[in-house]
């Protein structure tokens, strides 16, 4: 999946004295959407053409070995409060797709519309359509084994009870973690408790470096990842057909509580097998895949295998539009080459941490080897067009996919998208310049929308030419042209409802679930303001656990405003008591902020030396405290100037997921410059 930014939601929050300058309208959700053009039906009629929609075998295979249906299924934490809710889409996910979605991503929504409890094989139980996740559960000797246990703890538990009603009351006895996002185990603490991992009941088992993938990911770019997610996921689109329909790998993310709990097993190679609970399991590993910890594992006296989120229902991304590392297509598609040589030929079940499952060894094979040769095709191709010297967006416009990948359903784009993915892959290796020397050092969008606004005539000109392409249903240049105004006149609001209107077409027309995300929220924004509920709050005292500390004052460094910072020189030591000490040396000159693990000997004294414990500094990071009181409680001794902590702190940017992204973040004037 997704990697939602826990650490950093906690990090950019807390021990601040700086505030967002960012003001928004007042939210106006009056504003409805509008109808599809006549282009739009067009375009979604012809997709209707050119695939087989009379091919009806996912759905058999997504209602096969349904034990309960849950479609009215809402979960709501212990105050109260909605955490998820899957009832709403089935007042309108029926019957053939209305002009304003793509008919494609329709049956994708249709059919991850399937909430409930499965059973896939003698032994194996999924739950799906509990959160972004499919939950699978296997019938150990004396309890269950708990695979993927969702991201949140309310959904996760909503999902074991509906496991032990229909199937009997058991123990959790194991939780396997198949990967480091947070979709597969932040729910842990809905299955299991800390007490009883500890006590040695549970085992937890992950992929080799799990924990300090989870502590890591998204720690220094959480605030700005967290933002995008919004828009990707759509987390503040209503649920209809003129809105969120799914997101791409199921219908969306649970906001309930992000936890987390250490393995007590790591797997660390391929062909590894354990025993759990009676249960045989063969490993394979698949790092720098969809995740940088990753496995897929076998189930031998079930011929069934488990293919972590390496295999999908969807063309998966290289590049995730909510930003991220980019993945390694290669390295990718030969790891499902490794998954086809160790188990192709004994497989009969082939489940997935997302969608559904298919059976057949025939099917099962066919399945991983073209998701395996789409994956090499798109690298091979985008790297034979950019030796013949095709720029970056010209092979995504150029790449010609066979009809034998191109036309299985499993490999169309509704999660990544084979525009994207082209350009990931090409970024990867060549970066993001195409070598033209005239977009070496191109203006930013800014002040180029004003130069571009008044060279084509000012402001009415522009929306004119808006105009003319919108009524011409060319969408995606009229979103160029207005961007351009928009950009200037980020306040023009006749600007920003012709660019919502396009955007708006776009989205009802993207086969991409956050395609159509992004488009939508974009248009919504543009009309309505910022909608404050579309933020999802993913502070976890469990990851933040985890964290290193260099792994904080890292964050610490990125949130100093370098300009303000100008010519101050201060030192700080920092002693973390408890059972594994540690210190630090932390330092402020030339506008960087700089530590070293461990204090050398005979170094000059600090301006401040403070001493503390681990959980102080956590406590303080969630907001349940503050360094003030701590120290007035006798809990952080200090010696030295304690004013040097306020100043340091007074020189921390506050990071909030709330600045825009339709328009220019930057203040009029600045273009990106202090």
């Amino acid at each position: 999946m997704t990697r939602l930014p826990f650490a950093a939601s906690v990090l950019t929050a807390a021990i601040a004295l700086g505030s967002s300058s960012l003001c928004w309208a007042e939210y106006n959700e009056a504003i409805t959407p509008k109808s599809a053009t006549a282009a739009t039906q067009a375009a979604n009629a012809a997709v209707l053409e050119e695939l087989d929609f009379a091919d009806r075998s996912d759905f058999e295979d997504a209602q096969r070995g349904l034990i309960k249906a849950t479609p009215d299924l809402v979960v709501k934490d212990a105050d109260g409060r909605v955490v998820w809710d899957v009832s709403v889409y089935q007042e309108f996910l029926q019957g053939d797709a209305p002009d304003t979605v793509n008919p494609s991503l329709w049956r994708l929504a249709q059919l991850n519309n399937t909430p409930g409890l499965y059973e896939v094989t003698d032994g194996i139980y999924q739950v799906r359509g509990f959160d972004l996740a499919t939950m699978t559960v296997v019938r150990g000797d004396t309890g269950w084994i708990v695979i993927d246990p969702l991201t949140t703890a309310e959904p996760s538990r909503a999902a074991m009870e509906l496991v032990n009603s229909e199937l009997g009351e058991r123990p959790v006895t194991a939780v396997i973690y198949t990967h480091s996002h947070a979709d597969h185990f932040a729910g842990v603490r809905g299955v299991v408790s800390r007490e009883q991992v500890a006590a040695g009941d549970v085992r937890v088992i992950g992929p080799e470096h799990i924990t300090d993938h989870v502590a890591s990911e998204s720690v220094l770019l959480g605030n700005v990842m967290s933002r995008r997610s919004q828009y990707m996921f759509g987390f503040g689109l209503p649920r209809n057909a003129q809105q969120q329909v799914d997101a791409g790998l199921g219908k969306g993310v649970s906001n309930g509580t992000f936890t987390f709990i250490e393995p007590t097993e790591e797997i660390t190679e391929t062909g590894q097998t354990l025993t759990v609970d009676g249960v045989d399991i063969e490993f394979l590993m698949a790092p720098g895949t969809e995740a940088d910890a990753e496995m897929v594992f076998y189930f031998p006296e079930q011929r069934a295998l488990l293919a972590a989120e390496i295999l999908n229902a969807s063309l998966h991304n290289i590049l995730t539009p909510r930003g991220a590392k980019i993945r390694d297509a290669l390295v990718w598609s030969g790891a499902l080459d490794e998954v086809l040589q160790h188990f192709g030929d004994r497989t009969d079940v082939v489940l997935t941490s997302h969608y559904w499952p298919r059976w057949g060894q025939e099917e099962v094979h066919d399945y991983i080897e073209k998701q395996r040769d789409m994956l090499k095709y798109l690298h091979d191709q985008t790297l034979r067009l950019a030796n013949l010297g095709y720029k970056r967006d010209e092979i995504a416009e150029a790449i010609e996919i066979p009809d034998s990948l191109a036309n299985e359903w499993f490999n169309r784009g509704y999660y990544g998208t084979i525009e994207h993915n082209v350009k990931g892959i090409y970024q990867r290796y060549l970066g993001f310049w195409s070598g033209n020397p005239a977009t070496l050092d191109p203006l930013p969008e800014q002040s180029a929308g004003e130069r571009y606004v008044e060279a084509m005539g000012g402001a009415e000109a522009v929306m004119e030419m808006g105009q003319a392409a919108f009524d011409e249903g060319d969408y995606r240049w009229g979103a160029m042209l207005m961007n351009h105004l928009v950009m200037a006149q980020p306040d023009n609001q006749t600007a920003r409802e012709l660019q919502a209107d396009i955007f708006e077409q776009l989205g009802y027309q993207a086969e991409s679930a956050p395609w159509r995300n992004i488009y939508l929220t974009g248009a919504r924004e543009l009309r309505n303001g910022f909608d404050p509920a579309s933020v999802v709050t993913t502070a976890s005292p469990d990851i933040l656990q985890v964290l290193p500390i260099e792994q904080i004052f890292d964050l610490l460094a990125v949130r100093l405003n370098g300009p303000k910072a100008d010519g101050l020189e201060l030192d700080i030591d920092w002693h973390f008591t408890g059972d594994e000490p540690q210190e630090f040396r932390m330092s402020l000159d030339n506008s960087v902020l700089r530590y070293r693990n461990g204090i050398d000997e005979g170094a000059e004294e600090p301006d401040l030396s403070l001493t503390l414990s681990r959980d102080v500094l956590n406590r303080v990071l969630l907001q349940q405290t503050s360094l003030g009181a701590e120290i007035e409680a006798g809990n952080v001794t200090t010696e030295g100037d304690v004013q040097v902590l306020g100043q340091l702190f007074s020189l921390l940017d506050n990071f909030t997921p709330t600045f825009p992204i339709a328009t220019s973040a930057v203040p009029a004037g600045e273009d990106g410059e202090e």
